[in-house]
């Protein structure tokens, strides 16, 4: 018998799982962001008549594919259509009263939907746990900003309060418990996070919250956000403003936003992006003084964030992703890895001495990948830990997954995304089986999957909480590293942590 539940704005139908409890898809969250509404907030989506039908995945958010090889490595369906600000849940009991789990996806604030199969939450609600997974605006359509009069910067930020919004009027009918709210990200999905605990309107939406592969420091300011808004402007050969933008056709759009992305890799030159630069993301979140007050690593390190529990972490090579499988790797000689660290306001000489310390086998590609998967990865994580432990002892706990995957000779690593079909436990099925291999180990998956479940259950993964007290005679900074076997590990790489003491704050 096919579950049906109400919500605020009609009745859907979804579908019984195999091990009990409910999956719904494609739920209007918001109304369509097209025509009238496009570069608008999100806005109530129309009621129904009768009951919808939620079995199926909705239409997933405009977006470019990735270029070649990421299309095969990452994976994703592009489901046409207009009403794409959907969600979807699985649920343990529609009649319960469980933990909610609310997932925001990753893809650079340009790629990604909630209907990616590896993000199937079966595992979720086998395990007691509602999970919500969801699509927001991408790229220009999401992270648009200029300085026209009326325009709304972050919509991507405001379509996820939005659904968090929803979550908390609806998730009870389909048995979840709206004060027990752990939202979830890898990627732009965590640094998303990182931007909704400085955002007043995010506030009370969510009461724990897991951060994947970002945190709290990527957000650009309007400065820079204009150079990329007028040359994505000459680009299509309109005026820098929403109302011409917002007349162009999302076909082009898109065209132009490819080409921008291009541009930006290609000469990275501060003179011409700003901090973008650096970043490499055309669009993200913009600290525009109202919607994101502040920039939310300031705001994370003077206490005016929300005040709940984090976990937050990483994977050891995430940046390897971005050039193993391309052939990049290779090309990375000495100059590149001193001129990025000097970039990143390290001493090159000194940079490059403490990561051979540490890892004397590797070449100066090697060196220079852990200079960038730390500056962009693991440093802002262990920022936005401090930052909650000094002010909330016991409230954040860090982890690291380090398993290395036989893709790519072995030279991948623990690459960026990695990860995810083991939070999902979801390492059956192949998508992501070129970055993890054919068979990825179960026990891991049944590790990691388990400690997420954990977290949004009672606050505890399993481990002890991260302590980085400076006045303490011994801070134990203590991070799970996920492996097989996985195990604790007191300050793990201590002269590399303590290299970025004064330049990544």
């Amino acid at each position: 018998m096919q579950p049906v539940v109400s919500t605020a704005r009609g009745q859907v139908r979804g579908i019984a799982l195999e091990a009990g409890g409910a999956a719904f898809r494609n739920i209007p969250y918001a109304a369509a962001p097209t025509g009238p509404r496009r570069f608008r907030m999100p806005a109530q989506p129309a009621p129904w008549t009768g009951v919808r039908d939620a079995t199926s995945y909705g239409p997933t958010a405009p977006k470019a594919p990735y270029v070649a090889p990421f299309d095969l490595l990452l994976p994703e369906p592009d489901i046409p259509g207009e009403d794409y600000l959907n969600l979807n849940i699985w649920t343990p009991d529609p009649a319960g009263s469980a933990p909610v789990m609310v997932w925001l996806h990753g893809g650079a604030f340009a790629n990604g939907s909630g209907a990616v199969p590896g993000y199937d939450g079966t595992a979720f609600a086998r395990d007691g746990v509602a999970l919500v997974t969801l699509n927001y605006r991408l790229g220009a359509e999401g992270f648009l900003y200029t300085d026209d009069e009326g325009a709304v910067p972050n919509l991507g930020l405001l379509d996820q309060v939005a659904a968090l919004g929803w979550v908390r009027d609806n998730i009870a009918a389909f048995g979840g418990d709206p004060h027990r709210v752990t939202v979830f990200g890898q990627s732009a999905g965590a640094m998303s996070i990182g931007a909704l605990l400085a955002m007043p309107s995010a506030a009370g939406l969510f009461h724990r919250a897991i951060l994947q592969s970002g945190a709290a420091h990527h957000a650009i300011t309007p400065a820079s956000a204009l150079l990329v808004t007028r040359r994505l402007a000459a680009i299509l050969d309109v005026a820098p403003t929403r109302e011409a933008l917002g007349r162009v056709p999302q076909s082009l759009l898109l065209a132009a936003q490819q080409q921008l992305r291009t541009e930006v890799t290609a000469n990275p030159d501060p003179a011409r992006w700003g901090e973008v630069a650096a970043n490499l993301m055309p669009f993200e979140p913009v600290v525009d003084g109202t919607v994101l007050p502040r920039h939310p690593a300031a705001a994370v390190t003077d206490g005016q964030t929300s005040d709940i529990d984090i976990l937050v972490g990483t994977n050891s090579d995430e940046f390897r992703l971005f050039t193993v499988p391309t052939g990049m790797f290779d090309l990375i000689t000495e100059p590149l890895a001193r001129a990025v660290a000097a970039g990143y306001g390290l001493d090159p000489q000194t940079a490059l001495a403490v990561y051979r310390a540490g890892h004397p086998d590797d070449g100066f590609a090697g060196l220079h990948h852990r200079l960038v998967t730390d500056w962009f990865y693991r440093i802002p994580a262990l920022r936005l830990a401090e930052a909650y432990a000094d002010r909330r002892p016991g409230s954040a706990f860090v982890y690291e997954f380090a398993w290395q995957p036989p893709t790519f000779d072995g030279r991948l690593g623990a690459c960026h995304a990695a990860e995810l079909p083991f939070v999902f436990d979801t390492v059956d099925e192949k998508g992501l089986a070129g970055l993890t291999g054919p068979e990825p180990p179960a026990e891991l998956a049944r590790a990691m999957h388990s400690a997420w479940v954990a977290f949004a259950t009672t606050g505890y993964p399993g481990w002890p909480a991260y302590s980085a007290n400076r006045t303490a005679e011994a801070a134990s900074r203590a991070t799970m590293i996920f492996d097989v076997p996985s195990a604790v590990v007191s300050d793990p790489r201590p002269a590399e942590r303590e290299l970025w003491q004064d330049t990544r704050r």
